[in-house]
């Protein structure tokens, strides 16, 4: 039996990941061991914690009570204790504070550059590190202590994972969801239209996408695409880009990112009404509302000039 006298921060992770997916197999892959394992460090949670904290079924798990209550704190804790053990070694290695923030790719790639150009303390006075991944990862990074920060595109209508009782965050720009086809003979002529009545063939976002998120999120546009033939599906924005670029089908793309294709005419509206079909976006920072280590409230402190801090 597991010694209850001793917990491993690794246990307290993949609990979290199991909460989240309630799937065995999905969150053994996300914390990359083997089923097998997982398992068992499972089970010596729930050991150290002395009561069933998941309820085992055939298409996976449930929380019982108890879980619900343990997995309503154990993220914060998690956030405490990574910010205790990053001041912590700020305190005694006289280095620049760490600051991880994590952003959705096509931020990274669009907004993220200009944004550390014109605010270049925020990189000078830490040890800034930067990582890219897909909303949902980004947001398993934020609430499970990976990162001080999350930039992604937000809109009223997609379901972010972040409760707001427990996460502040600031606005710093906007951006457009845009349909983009290939021009037909010419520029500003495209080769499908989505008010159109006939289908075309529609360049998808995974469930892993924020975008994507936004878009089945959007009844307009579910309503729309949901028939359409689906030919391709990616969690980046530039892979779809690149793919309308190559005369694939339609896709919403950020402004943002399809600017430079438009101005040049390799890509162009896809669409006649473009109040109808395109959905604006606002690019927002993410943070937990409780107290970050020093590098992190500094580099907060410096971007709440100007703006306005909000819940989700």
């Amino acid at each position: 039996m597991p010694n209850r006298h001793h917990l491993e921060l690794a246990w307290l992770e993949d609990g979290i990941a199991l909460a989240e997916s309630l799937n065995f197999s999905k969150a053994a892959a996300a914390r990359y061991v083997t089923q097998p394992a997982f398992s068992r460090r499972i089970q010596a949670l729930e050991a150290w914690v002395g009561v069933a904290l998941f309820e085992r079924n055939r298409r996976g798990a449930r929380l019982t009570q108890a879980g619900e209550v343990f997995f309503h704190q154990a993220p914060d804790l998690i956030r405490a204790l990574y910010a205790l053990r990053s001041e912590t070694r700020d305190s005694v290695e006289q280095r620049a504070p760490e600051v991880i923030m994590c952003a959705t790719h096509a931020l990274s790639f669009t907004f993220i550059p200009d944004w550390l150009r014109n605010n270049s303390d925020i990189s000078r006075d830490s040890a800034f590190q930067l990582v890219s991944a897909t909303l949902h990862a980004c947001e398993r990074m934020l609430t499970q202590g990976g990162a001080q920060f999350l930039l992604c595109h937000h809109h009223p209508h997609m379901q972010l994972h972040l409760p707001t009782q427990k996460f502040m965050s600031i606005s710093l720009g906007q951006d457009r969801l845009i349909p983009y086809s290939i021009p037909a003979t010419g520029p500003h002529s495209a080769k499908w239209f989505v008010d159109a009545q006939q289908g075309f063939p529609f360049l998808a976002y995974s469930e892993d996408s924020g975008l994507g998120r936004i878009i089945s999120n959007t009844a307009s546009l579910h309503r729309l695409t949901r028939n359409m033939e689906t030919v391709f599906t990616s969690d980046l924005a530039a892979t779809l880009l690149a793919l309308v670029k190559a005369g694939e089908g339609v896709a919403w793309l950020p402004h943002a990112l399809a600017a430079e294709s438009e101005k040049n005419g390799t890509i162009c509206r896809a669409t006649h009404h473009e109040e109808k079909w395109t959905i604006p976006l606002d690019i927002r920072l993410y943070r937990p509302a409780a107290r970050l280590a020093t590098g992190a409230e500094t580099l907060w402190d410096s971007v709440l000039v100007g703006h306005q801090a909000s819940p989700p």
